[in-house]
């Protein structure tokens, strides 16, 4: 996620947990394909049209208004009632990263330095009610997205949009005193035209027009903060019952939605029947049994666990059934070189080196939900992923090499650390993590205590410039699959907060760093923006500014009636949009 604002900041961190809950993206890894088609096989024949398919989740869908979402891709479920000006690619693995058109025609025209975008609207594209939808609508849909009663979504909008950073939405009275004033800065020649007008070049803005704020909202519809019991569709499905803030989404068909304009969405169930609230391990034996609705039933927020995994390990049938993704995302050690002695560049290599990634994988839950990483940015092409290893201290770590290094760092007889780490138990920052992290960096004479604080004040902590530990287990994830995103957040120095959620850890604010962003976020052309990032992160990885640890990996189970599962690497996660039924 690339931000420029304390809200952006705060906005960025939650995004990994809902790009889970939601199936969203962003907000990928290792190119993994294997499962994709795996379920589909069981059920004998081939993708049919028609019944209900169920949502089991434990996280309830809230805040069902393209404004108030945070999605990259469209999302999963609200990818079904909600249309962008563009999607991710529908298909499976390292293919899925694509950015393809969704309301738009293409994947948008930008002017000579990428500050301006044009998308021109497909030809027949209506709502739920049979209107058309038209570019003022989507103006619309967007302009709502800055009311203060509708916050929650992207915040990149504000950020870039010339005007966006004073606009306050078209509920609250201008200046002049005038009520529904638009932004200047998107600018709709006709109905099927809309022109964006940036403050400065962004060519991954494509990615961006996928995010639900994109959205065609009539205005004449909009009920404000109510407007999520009942939003209206763009796509091929229409809320008919939203019970308790998201907790029993029911959707069926929009017969006004015509297959002949989308390309991505297979819609083939009649009926989408989602329901949250649920405890994971009940979602998990349910779709395993796999008796009356649970036989086409899917999760779109529940992994799999280390013991669920060796259960489904001794069953073939239950293994044919379980989807596998890879998000990009990234789990690591975090410095700030402004507390001692983290200073010291040899003491953060030798922590590098000193590291046990065997024992911190087993810890995350094993090779099968974790994979060992060198780099900053997640194994997959569209991050501009370049393999490096600027410690290496083999499967297990190099002791010897950390001890020699602390003994040039002026510490010959070890020394005394404290690793902050969240008490939640998601096997990512948790105390298992930490504790491996304890061990390993025990062996090169780097006593280790840890300090474990629940995970709002882990989250202050850690987030903070004033009050940041030295040392502490984070974690990001990207809201779309490319460098951008991932980089920016955490290396920009323009980006470093002091009175809100800072990202930056090492409060990096190195001119060359910040001018190569600037220059990547140029290129339109993204696979040489990708080279770019790569070549970032490496030289980056040079001062060890952190450990990289893990990159998570994604195992979920489906009802052994479903059909046509499609993971991508753009969400890591089992696309509602492709799945059938019978």
């Amino acid at each position: 996620m690339r931000q420029s604002s304390v809200v952006s900041r705060r906005v960025a961190a939650t995004a990994v947990s809902l790009v889970l809950t939601l199936g969203v993206a962003a907000c990928a890894g290792p190119e993994d394909t294997g499962a994709t088609g795996g379920t589909s096989g069981k059920a004998a024949g081939a993708p049919q049209r028609g019944g209900t398919l169920t949502v089991l989740n434990a996280e309830a869908q809230t805040d069902f208004d393209p404004a108030r979402l945070y999605t990259s891709g469209g999302g999963n479920v609200p990818s079904l009632v909600f249309r962008t000006l563009t999607t991710r690619n529908r298909e499976a693995g390292a293919a899925g990263t694509q950015v393809v058109p969704d309301l738009a025609t293409d994947t948008g025209r930008p002017n000579k330095d990428a500050t301006e975008w044009t998308y021109t609207l497909k030809e027949g594209l209506k709502f739920e009610d049979g209107t058309p939808i038209t570019s003022a609508d989507i103006k619309y849909g967007i302009e709502r997205s800055f009311a203060a009663e509708l916050s929650g979504g992207a915040p990149y909008l504000r950020d870039w949009l010339i005007g966006g950073d004073t606009y306050e939405g078209p509920y609250k009275a201008a200046s002049d005193g005038k009520k529904g004033k638009g932004l200047a800065s998107i600018v709709t020649p006709d109905a099927r035209t809309i022109v964006f007008k940036l403050k400065k070049p962004e060519g991954e803005f494509p990615f961006v027009a996928t995010q639900t704020q994109f959205t065609p909202v009539p205005k004449a519809k909009d009920t404000g903060a109510k407007y999520e019991e009942h939003p209206v569709s763009s796509g091929p499905y229409k809320v008919v019952k939203n019970e308790n803030d998201g907790e029993r989404l029911v959707l069926e068909r929009n017969e006004h939605w015509d297959a002949k304009t989308d390309e991505e969405r297979k819609a083939y169930p009649d009926r989408i029947d989602v329901r949250s609230g649920l405890d994971e391990a009940v979602i998990n034996q349910r779709l395993a049994t796999s008796t009356g609705v649970d036989a086409a039933a899917v999760t779109t927020d529940t992994n799999l666990g280390p013991a669920e995994l060796a259960q489904v390990g001794s069953d073939k049938a239950l293994a044919a059934r379980v989807g596998t993704g890879h998000f990009g995302y990234t789990n690591y050690l975090a410095f700030n070189p402004k507390v001692k002695p983290f200073d010291n560049p040899k003491v953060r290599r030798a922590i590098s080196y000193a590291i046990n990634r065997t024992s911190i994988v087993n810890a995350a839950g094993g090779s099968a939900l974790a994979e060992p990483a060198t780099t900053f940015l997640p194994e997959q092409k569209s991050f501009g992923f370049t393999a490096y290893d600027h410690f290496p201290a083999g499967k297990t770590g190099d002791p010897e090499k950390a001890r020699a290094l602390l003994k040039e760092a002026g510490h010959p007889n070890g020394l005394t650390i404290t690793l902050l780490h969240s008490t939640a138990q998601n096997r990512a920052t948790s105390p298992e993590i930490a504790t491996a992290v304890q061990e390993a960096l025990g062996k090169a004479g780097i006593k280790v205590e840890l300090d474990g604080q629940e995970p709002n004040s882990f989250n202050e902590k850690r987030w903070s410039v004033k009050d940041a530990p030295g040392f502490f287990l984070s974690r990001w994830g990207a809201d779309w699959p490319a460098g951008g995103p991932f980089l920016a957040p955490i290396f920009d120095g323009r980006q470093i907060v002091t009175n809100g959620s800072n990202y930056n850890h090492a409060q990096l604010n190195d001119p060359a760093v910040n001018k190569e962003i600037d220059e990547i976020n140029k290129l339109t052309d993204l696979k040489a923006a990708a080279a770019r990032w790569g070549a970032l992160d490496k030289k980056i990885g040079e001062q060890a500014l952190d450990v990289p640890l893990f990159h998570p990996v994604y195992k979920r189970l489906v009802g052994k009636n479903i059909k046509n599962v499609v993971i991508s690497d753009w969400t890591g996660v089992l696309d509602v949009s492709q799945v059938a039924v019978k």
